[in-house]
């Protein structure tokens, strides 16, 4: 069962998706909030942590992105959705650059949001087409400025590894592709990380993408 914590001021909304959820068999929801701050002050009080965040970007006190960058900083194990009504590459491009490892709009339907949260929990992030895009238009962007790493720093079987991380497949899956064990692919998915400065899969994936690193044609 995947534990989950929701975030958002529209309380109509807020109970609708704490029921929807908590009626699936695979999901429980440990606990509510109204704004960022409340959201924050419960984390610091939990017992049992949630696997997975879905937050509202506007919210009052804090809102989702700063709510998002604090957890990042002081629960950096947690994976944060981003929840709006907002389907605009602005809002999105900024929750994915503070740490969002997915983005969902407020209409999507109940499939999409099962999903979500269990690609986010299995891998770690979830890109759908759209969110893909918006990192390749960012790497295009002359303003963006990509990153001066080496890349002959990465070795060749972390390049195999990374772009099977980049296709979204799990450890175990990438494994079996490489013919390797799962705790090769767990050393060396912390070596990208760690040498790209990456916080967390999801920013590998979008640094990845932005610098040009893997094709995922």
């Amino acid at each position: 069962m995947i534990n989950l914590a929701l975030a958002d001021d529209e309380t109509l909304f807020l109970e609708t998706l704490s029921f929807m959820l908590n009626r699936n068999a695979h999901f429980n929801v440990l606990f509510t909030a109204t704004n960022g701050q409340e959201m924050i002050d419960q984390l610091n009080d939990c017992v049992v942590m949630p696997d997975v965040i879905i937050t509202d970007l506007k919210m009052p006190v804090l809102n989702g992105i700063e709510a998002t960058k604090k957890i990042h900083k002081d629960f950096p194990g947690l994976k944060v959705i981003a929840l709006s009504s907002y389907d605009t590459d602005v809002f999105i491009s900024n929750m994915l650059g503070v740490g969002a490892v997915s983005y969902l709009v407020k209409n999507s339907k109940p499939e999409e949001v099962y999903k979500t949260i269990k690609e986010v929990h299995e891998k770690g992030f979830y890109y759908n087409e759209k969110l893909l895009a918006i990192l390749h238009e960012n790497s295009q962007n002359q303003n963006f400025k990509k990153s001066a790493l080496d890349k002959k720093l990465i070795s060749d079987r972390e390049k195999e590894v990374l772009e099977l991380i980049c296709k979204q497949h799990t450890t175990k899956e990438i494994a079996d592709l490489l013919f390797i064990s799962t705790r090769t692919v767990d050393r060396h998915r912390d070596s990208l990380l760690d040498k790209t400065d990456s916080r967390n899969v999801a920013g590998l994936v979008a640094f990845a993408i932005q610098n040009s690193l893997i094709n995922l044609k």
